[in-house]
C-alpha cells in the first residue's frame, strides 16, 4: 500500500516474528523489536526457516537472502519514529499493551498508524493510551501467520474511516484477506465462533466423553479442518487462549466465556503446549508429537 514502507512490530514471539515475516515477503522493510535479545534471535532463525520451506516451494519469487535483508532487530523503540504502521504483538495483557501505545504514540511520527495484534482485547481499551486514538486498529492475524490468511480489521470507538481503509489496504498489501469488524466487542468476530467450539472440546476431555487425539481427528475428517483443536491450542499456547478467554470473560462478565477447568489446570502447572514440550500432546525436542496427556491412556503415535 501506497504510504507503508516500513513496520515496526513489538514482540517476536509466535504472531510477531510472522506477522514480520509475511511483511518482508511482502517487500515492506520491517523492524522487529523484543526486550530479549535471545527472543530476537530465535526468532529470525524460525523465520528464516519458514521463509526458506516458503521458496523451496516455489511460492515466493525472490530468494530467501534478499527477504531476510528486509528484517531488522532491534531492543530498543527508537526505530518506531521513522516507521509508517506500528503493530503491538505481545501476549493479551491490557496494562503492557497500555504502556507499549503510550510509547509508540510518543515515538511515532503524526501520521503512523498504530495496531494492536489482540485476539481479544476491545481496541478502544488500549487507544485511551494515546492522544490519537483515531489513527489506532485492531489487525489481527491467525496462527501460523504466514499459512492463514484472513486478518480481522477492528475499529475502535474512535478509529477514523480513513484509518479503517488504510489498515484494509494494509492487509491486502501483504496478500491477505481482511475481515472487517465495525463494532468493537470482546473476541472480535472469529474467535467469538471459534472460541465456544474449542470450550465444548476442552469439556468433552474433562467429563470422559472422548479423547483429545479423537477431537482432533473429527474435526479434521468430519469439519474439514486442516489442524485439530488441540493440536491447534498447543501451537498459540494455553496460556495464551487462557488469557483471551479471561479478557472476554472481565470484559462482558458472561460465565460462558470463563475457562473450562482442565484448561486451568494445565496453564498452572506449566503445560502451556508446544513451547513448553507439553499441553495437550507431549512433544519431542523437534516439535512432534510423543503422545497425548490430557487423557488417561496418554496414547503415544506409534500406537
Amino acid at each position: 500500500m501506497i504510504g507503508i514502507k516500513k513496520v515496526f512490530v513489538v514482540g517476536s514471539g509466535l504472531m510477531g516474528s510472522g506477522i514480520a515475516q509475511v511483511c518482508a515477503q511482502s517487500g515492506l522493510d520491517v523492524v522487529l523489536y523484543d526486550i530479549d535479545p535471545e527472543a530476537l534471535r530465535k526468532a529470525l532463525k524460525s523465520i528464516e526457516w519458514s521463509v526458506a520451506k516458503f521458496v523451496e516451494k516455489g511460492e515466493l519469487k525472490e530468494d530467501k537472502t534478499a527477504i531476510m535483508n528486509r528484517i531488522k532487530t532491534v531492543s530498543d523503540f527508537s526505530e518506531a519514529a521513522a516507521s509508517e504502521l506500528i503493530i503491538e504483538a505481545v501476549f493479551e495483557n491490557l496494562d503492557l499493551k497500555r504502556e507499549i501505545f503510550e510509547k509508540m504514540d510518543a515515538l511515532s511520527m503524526p501520521e503512523a498508524l498504530m495496531a494492536s495484534n489482540t485476539s481479544s482485547i476491545p481496541i478502544t481499551e488500549i487507544a485511551i493510551a494515546t492522544k490519537r486514538p483515531e489513527r489506532v486498529l485492531g489487525l489481527h492475524f491467525f496462527s501460523p501467520v504466514p499459512m492463514m490468511q484472513a486478518v480481522e480489521v477492528i475499529r475502535g470507538q474512535s478509529t477514523s474511516e480513513d484509518t479503517m481503509l488504510k489498515g484494509k489496504g494494509f492487509v491486502v498489501r501483504i496478500g491477505k484477506e481482511p475481515i472487517m469488524v465495525n463494532r468493537d466487542v470482546a473476541g472480535f468476530v472469529i474467535n467469538r465462533l471459534n472460541f465456544p467450539s474449542s470450550m465444548e472440546a476442552m469439556r468433552l476431555v474433562e467429563e470422559g466423553i472422548t479423547t483429545v487425539e479423537d477431537i482432533d481427528k473429527g474435526v479434521k475428517l468430519a469439519l474439514g479442518r486442516r489442524m485439530g483443536i488441540f493440536e491447534t491450542s498447543d501451537m498459540v499456547g494455553l496460556d495464551v487462549t487462557y488469557g483471551a478467554l479471561m479478557s472476554m470473560y472481565k470484559e462482558t462478565g458472561d460465565p460462558r466465556w470463563f475457562p473450562p477447568m482442565i484448561l486451568r489446570r494445565k496453564v498452572k502447572s506449566g503445560e502451556l503446549g508446544r513451547k513448553t514440550g507439553k499441553g495437550w500432546y507431549e512433544y519431542d525436542k523437534e516439535g512432534r508429537i510423543k503422545k497425548v496427556t490430557s487423557d488417561k491412556r496418554a496414547v503415544t503415535s506409534d500406537e
